[in-house]
């Protein structure tokens, strides 16, 4: 029943998508659409790293039929970004990046973490809290784009939030994943009050991967 109901929704998602997109689609952009699908639906299987290969095919070929509708949705993330960050950083001397490509590898050393504001089309992020040297009693870390996996590890040394959104992809939380689309992930720690050092986390993805693994 329950590949049933997934071969449904993955069936209106496709219906949906020809009715918006109808006008301009043409044999690539047919394939590419096959290929998102068939991403989504690896991805809804527990096929993580299948679908993800798929999604990004079918993305790629979106973007050589349709340049302008990809370049209007990566200027409408941009835009939602700017205005995201000056809502949740409160302090001036926050670092804000925007890059095609990025990569975070903040799990091997010790590292200095102070507010961070990050856009990428596509980005990879592992963040280990046991590592990190915070230079303020609260942290904020604000990450969103297109394409993203993201890997934080939790310590008892911080009071965490984390508000997160992946539109097609997955989040894991501790021993839960919820995967396909519309992911989301509210939650705050239990010592995030009592806590002398605060860490927000703020993520937000149209295709990604989250995994959040606690102490």
């Amino acid at each position: 029943m329950d590949k049933r109901n997934r071969l449904i929704a993955i069936g209106l998602i496709g219906i949906g998508f020809m009715m918006i997109f109808g006008r301009w689609i043409g044999f690539l952009s047919i394939v590419a659409l096959i290929l998102l699908l068939l991403g989504i639906y690896r991805t809804t299987s527990g096929k993580i790293k299948q679908g993800y290969t798929l999604l990004g095919i079918g993305a790629v070929m979106l973007l050589m039929d349709h340049f302008v509708l990809v370049l209007g949705v990566c200027l409408i993330s941009l835009g939602m970004f700017f205005s995201k960050s000056r809502k949740l950083q409160h302090k001036s001397g926050f670092m804000q990046k925007q890059n095609f490509s990025s990569s975070f590898d903040w799990d091997h050393s010790p590292w200095m973490m102070q507010s961070l504001s990050a856009w990428h089309v596509l980005g990879e992020a592992d963040l280990d809290l046991s590592l990190a040297m915070a230079e303020d009693k609260e942290t904020i870390l604000l990450f969103q784009g297109i394409f993203g996996d993201m890997d934080i590890h939790l310590a008892e040394d911080y009071g965490v939030e984390i508000d997160a959104f992946v539109l097609f992809g997955s989040i894991e939380f501790g021993n839960q994943r919820d995967t396909g689309m519309l992911n989301r992930l509210n939650w705050k720690s239990p010592n995030y009050d009592s806590s002398e050092y605060k860490v927000k986390f703020s993520v937000s993805y149209l295709m990604g991967d989250l995994d959040v693994r606690l102490p």
